[in-house]
């Protein structure tokens, strides 16, 4: 077993110290890689998804808030920007729900159950 041992560390000794480092940078990169195409860009593309959804929200949609209440839109006051109306993640959205008429923000809606032109149609 000893004489094994110099035998590695000539080996070692001969082997520039910058290629035992290149494998071991190309794995971080590639465990990178995966969790990006396979974790963060498709939550990413559903979290844009939502946010076009609400952000297109209309009068008549169903909506589920992040509380859980079921309702549908009845009215949306969006934000005045330099004098004239922008829609916002802070516009209030007026739901109906049963008997009740309740105010959320926009953020405050999880998912867009069924649009209004769908329902109708």
């Amino acid at each position: 077993m000893n004489s094994v041992l110099p035998i590695f560390a000539q080996a070692q000794a001969a082997t520039p110290g910058g290629s035992s480092l290149m494998p071991f940078l190309f794995q971080l990169a590639a465990i990178m890689a995966i969790f990006y195409f396979l974790m963060i860009r498709p939550q990413q593309k559903q979290r844009k998804a939502l946010e076009a959804a609400i952000l297109s929200l209309r009068k008549g949609d169903s909506v589920v808030t992040t509380g859980g209440v079921v309702g549908e839109v009845v009215h949306i006051k969006e934000t005045i920007d330099e004098g004239k109306p922008s829609k916002g993640m802070d516009d209030l959205v007026t739901i109906r729900t049963g008997e009740v008429k309740i105010v959320v923000e926009r953020r405050g809606i999880a998912r867009v159950a069924s649009s209004g032109s769908a329902a109708a149609a």
